[in-house]
């Protein structure tokens, strides 16, 4: 079992875990300098002498990187042993690091397990309230819940790394873009309630509320932005095609089919990552038969708002579209990238 700790500009909490952490004996310790710089030397020269591995950054470059970097290097050891992660501020506490080690050692080559908090007690009101949000943003994105989707306690079974190595992400985004490409790949999450510790109202976090959270969110926001680009085109041609022909179902058809190739296209490649997303000849299929099942409840709303309620045709594409934004986000996390 290897502990892997991630540190940026830590404190004499750092090495007051190390010393805990080698009571239990768990494995060796790696921890990640991400170029916290010359004042912090002597915190991280302290952890050498404890025992640990020290891999240095020369630059900050961020928690993702710094967790990467372990990552490979623990993979160069070919030892096939598990790996935990957890933060260096002192919010894991020693007997929760030892909980996770022992769920990753009853289940070894099943998925990841979190150690989640349950945000009981005494909790800042911008880490509940964040908490919260992405909490409630997965369950959307993925069809399923995580209870504490922020958590920096993590352990992973060997065979994981190579994967983990390729998902994308710098800084905090890297742990939610963990959990959602997880769900994709059919990694399982498990979860082990740990105790909530937050020290001096979490003045110690480096996560910086607005860009981090932008960073965290960004899958939603893109999907938002590609399906308002993709109802522009889709809004666009029905009025065209319906002025054409005056065939409502015809229109709706011809209007989502050009509609969906662009979403098809974006989403593939900017929203559901990229080089990393499914291959064409496995989404495609999946894409264009929800395609079809989208189709089917946009024409069936569309009547019903158009020509049952008597509302005009443009009021009655907005409500259809809004109907079926989240099923659609969910459907295509979940089933087709």
């Amino acid at each position: 079992m290897t502990i892997l700790i991630p540190s940026y500009e830590p404190d004499v909490r750092l090495l007051n875990l190390i010393v805990k952490l080698q009571e239990y004996g768990p494995g060796d310790i790696v921890i990640v300098d991400d170029g916290s710089g010359p004042a912090y030397r002597g915190i991280f020269d302290s952890a050498k002498a404890y025992g640990c591995t020290v891999l240095t950054h020369t630059h900050n470059l961020g928690k993702g990187c710094a967790l990467k970097t372990g990552f490979r290097h623990i993979r160069e050891w070919d030892s096939q042993e598990a790996v935990i992660c957890a933060d260096s501020d002192g919010q894991h506490l020693p007997h929760d690091i030892k909980r996770v080690v022992d769920a990753i050692q009853l289940h070894p080559s099943a998925g990841m397990v979190l150690g989640s908090r349950k945000f009981t007690g005494t909790v800042p009101l911008r880490s509940r309230f964040g908490n919260s949000v992405t909490r409630g943003v997965f369950a959307v994105a993925t069809g399923s819940k995580v209870y504490d989707t922020q958590t920096g306690l993590r352990g992973f079974p060997h065979h994981m790394l190579d994967w983990l190595c390729e998902i994308p992400g710098d800084r905090f985004e890297y742990e939610m873009n963990m959990l959602l490409a997880a769900r994709r790949e059919g990694y399982a999450i498990r979860e082990v309630f740990i105790e909530t510790v937050y020290l001096e109202e979490n003045k110690s976090s480096h996560f910086r509320p607005l860009v981090d959270s932008m960073r965290i969110y960004l899958p939603i926001l893109a999907f938002s932005a590609s399906s308002a680009a993709s109802a522009i085109i889709d809004f666009t041609l029905l009025f065209l095609f319906q002025y054409m022909t005056h065939n409502l179902f015809f229109s709706v058809v011809a209007a989502r089919l050009c509609s969906s190739i662009f979403n098809y296209s974006m989403n593939r490649k900017y929203v559901f990552g990229g080089k990393n997303a499914a291959k064409v000849r496995k989404s495609m299929p999946k894409y264009f038969s929800l395609v079809v099942l989208v189709l089917l409840l946009n024409y069936g709303l569309l009547y019903f708002y158009n020509e049952q309620l008597i509302l005009p045709l443009a009021v009655a594409k907005i409500l259809t579209e809004v109907s079926i934004f989240v099923f659609s986000f969910w459907a295509q996390r979940r089933f087709v990238y």
